[in-house]
């Protein structure tokens, strides 16, 4: 994913190119331009160095906002299901003790007349296992969805936890930003000072260059009297070529396989054009010269994807992904893609955006961060 460079990072670098241009305009007397000079040049690597060290911050700060961005919209992802899991909880648990209400109230003698009814010992034992089976159902459906909301209650404290990580890291850079663009500013007042001493006497040397070239003007004025000079008209013409583009299908080895529907898994919702939207992101990344190259190498990038940094991914690694993802994935591969987000490199989970863009099974595509 392309990082954002600050506004402060850019007025530093601004400044310090004009300052740069600055003092390379004339040559000055030895000595002088000796000493101001080299204060002026290791003023100048120290203020070059300080600006590369706030582009870094910079690109850390915009990466890391990105990261929580992408971090908050699974969490409201997480708490949508959380509170579909405990409504379904809920739900069983209301149809179990209406159940359990009823047998309670029509007492033994109901289950009695269901035993006794039975034609033979065969039908008695199946009715028999009739009644155990819907005791056995209500108490295997409520503990599946304990676990399913368990699971899914660990997974947003997992996201909460590193969020909190996250916004204290971006806490500290911006930080540590403040203090490096106030030491530049301080080096770039320093390196006025000395700009303008440099300033003098290049004025001093300047006035004496001109007198030198007023002379020279007047004797090739003299010169020039004698004899006509012709200085032919030059022309030069060029063309510009365009960039071909190829979309047609590629081949990946099969871990890269794995890993492309891994994520599809992951980051998708279990249908063929969701799970296509989010192949066409990473194919339109793969393809572009401002991402990685590979599959795998845009899926693992640094703070792109969730699932990577939380440790879904490995998890559906470990598993294996669904069949549909890799049907998918290898379509991708073979050049499918979703048209309507055939210019789109990036997205977030719908419910916790408002950006402008296209919804496709509750993710959010748009061409640009």
């Amino acid at each position: 994913m392309k990082l954002r460079l600050k506004r402060g990072g850019q007025v530093l670098v601004s400044l310090a190119c004009s300052l740069a241009l600055v003092l390379s305009v004339v040559p000055v007397h030895a000595e002088d331009k000796k000493s101001l000079e080299s204060k002026t040049s290791d003023l100048k690597g120290q203020l070059a160095g300080i600006n590369n060290e706030l582009l870094s911050i910079s690109d850390e700060i915009s990466t890391n906002e990105m990261q929580v961005e992408v971090t908050n919209g699974e969490i409201q992802r997480t708490k949508d299901s959380l509170a579909e899991a405990e409504a379904n909880e809920a739900k069983q648990y209301e149809d179990m003790k209406s159940r359990i209400k009823y047998m309670y109230e029509t007492g033994n003698s109901s289950l009695l007349e269901i035993l006794f009814s039975a034609e033979d010992m065969s039908d008695f034992l199946n009715k028999a296992d009739f009644i155990q089976n819907i005791s056995d159902y209500d108490r295997d459906m409520l503990l599946e969805l304990q676990k399913i909301q368990k699971k899914i209650s660990d997974q947003k404290d997992t996201l909460e936890a590193q969020q909190d990580s996250m916004q204290q890291l971006q806490a500290n850079l911006k930080k540590r930003q403040a203090e490096l663009v106030k030491k530049a500013a301080a080096t770039s007042t320093d390196l006025s000072a000395y700009n303008t001493k440099l300033e003098k006497l290049r004025a001093e040397e300047a006035a004496r260059l001109a007198a030198e070239a007023e002379a020279a003007a007047t004797a090739q004025a003299k010169a020039q009297e004698a004899a006509a000079v012709n200085v032919p008209a030059n022309t030069s013409g060029g063309s510009s070529g365009g960039t071909v583009v190829n979309t047609d299908g590629t081949s990946i080895s099969g871990s890269e396989l794995d890993v492309f529907a891994a994520i599809l898994d992951c980051e998708a919702m279990h249908d063929y054009n969701s799970m296509l939207a989010v192949a066409t992101v990473i194919m339109n990344r793969v393809q572009s010269p401002s991402f990685p190259g590979s599959v795998s190498d845009v899926v693992y990038a640094s703070g792109q994807f969730e699932p990577v940094w939380t440790g879904r991914l490995e998890s559906v690694l470990s598993n294996g992904p669904s069949n549909l993802a890799y049907t998918v994935a290898q379509d991708a591969i073979n050049g499918t893609r979703l048209a309507e987000v055939a210019d789109c490199y990036y997205f977030l989970y719908a419910g916790a955006t408002d950006r402008p863009g296209v919804n496709i099974g509750n993710n959010l595509f748009f061409p640009s961060w």
